[in-house]
């Protein structure tokens, strides 16, 4: 398995299962502890669109720092400004204070963190192994994610959110540690062409926003509603979900790295379309939505390696890795903000919330065209 021999990348996979430990734990229940805070629907997807508007804003100024101090110490950074999102959320009760104080945390970390982290891993890690790299971390996730949404639900339930939310920081703060044990990657001060190399996976991500925006966060605030608003369900729901994609991964990333890239995209694609229908019906039937929010683990297995083996590959062969994933990341900011307020006038304006998953739709079709054009000549 010559994939395991790249020890920064396994070291940077150990890093990204202890973070996911924390955001499959905390981080999957903030939108869903806002409800139970008194924040409307339409307000909690306005509250993750001023956080996806403001990392747009705030990206650029990655850049400078990056060329001064290089990504191993931004990611740092980003991964121990990450924490303090949870003691914010944790003190949210309706429109305070506490809740602008956590979009704004949230902005500026996740900034710094999802930016150099993308541009990270697609510095170090290997081409021809990637869709193997990506399907380990893929099921590292997956296997965190058993734990860590009923962990946290029992906690929120036994101790409340101070506890709960606690816990998720002090996790976050641990996954620096594998980090110091990583090489530091240099950003040179000028790359001409740097941006515009990275014109198809900034529209990539573009597409990748909006289907987050529909089918991840409405579709969390939905699956909560279905389930009587239960902390307990949620968390089980997620635990569940977690244990069917677990194996996925690992088959899917040696299948694009046999040169069947083509093929992934089809079953990525059909299997996505098919979980956004099945998740606008489910919505107000527990039983229902619980499988559709499992099938939704199983095709994230497949979809995730597809999608970040073409973008990375596509950072690494551009000038500039980071440069890369400014422009990236900022569309997928756009994307995602702009599919936030889209949903939340919707709802706002009572259209049903199985309507607005299924506009995830449009980003599937666009997503699987630019994919089938990038695995173009792979069966």
């Amino acid at each position: 398995m010559a994939y395991f021999r790249n020890t920064a990348i396994n070291l940077l996979n150990l890093h990204y299962g202890i973070h996911a430990t924390a955001q499959f734990g905390g981080g999957a229940f903030y939108l869903v502890f806002m409800l139970k805070q008194g924040i409307s629907v339409p307000l909690a997807l306005v509250a993750m669109a001023s956080i996806l508007a403001g990392r747009f804003l705030i990206r650029p100024a990655v850049l400078p720092l990056a060329v001064r101090f290089g990504l191993r110490p931004l990611l740092v950074a980003g991964t121990l400004a990450s924490a303090l999102q949870f003691p914010f959320i944790a003190e949210v009760d309706g429109t305070s204070a506490a809740l602008f104080a956590f979009c704004a945390i949230a902005s500026l970390s996740d900034t710094f963190y999802w930016t150099t982290y993308h541009a990270y891993f697609a510095s170090l890690g290997d081409a021809q192994h990637r869709g193997h790299q990506l399907g380990l971390r893929e099921a590292v996730v997956a296997l965190v994610g058993i734990v860590s949404p009923l962990l946290t639900a029992w906690a929120l339930v036994t101790w409340g959110p101070r506890v709960a939310f606690g816990m998720s920081a002090v996790i976050q703060l641990a996954a620096a540690l594998p980090l110091f044990l990583t090489p530091n990657v240099t950003v040179a001060p000028h790359v001409p062409g740097a941006f515009k190399a990275g014109l198809r996976g900034t529209i990539l991500f573009i597409t990748d926003g909006w289907i987050g925006a529909c089918y991840v966060f409405v579709w969390q605030l939905a699956l909560f509603l279905s389930l009587g608003e239960s902390f307990m369900s949620y968390g089980g729901a997620l635990a569940i979900a977690a244990l069917v994609g677990a194996a996925g991964s690992l088959v899917l990333g040696r299948h694009i790295d046999a040169g069947h890239g083509g093929r992934a995209v089809w079953i990525a694609g059909g299997l996505l379309a098919l979980t956004i229908l099945l998740r606008g019906a489910a919505v107000g039937h527990a039983t229902l939505a619980i499988i559709a929010n499992a099938l939704g683990a199983l095709v994230a297995a497949i979809y995730t390696p597809t999608l970040m083996t073409a973008v990375y590959n596509l950072a690494k062969a551009s000038p500039c890795a980071l440069r890369f994933h400014v422009a990236t990341e900022g569309g997928w900011d756009a994307g995602g903000s702009l599919g936030c307020l889209v949903a939340a006038l919707l709802i706002y304006m009572g259209a049903p919330l199985g309507a607005v998953i299924s506009l995830a739709l449009l980003g599937v079709a666009a997503s699987s065209i630019l994919l089938r054009r990038y695995y173009a000549g792979q069966s």
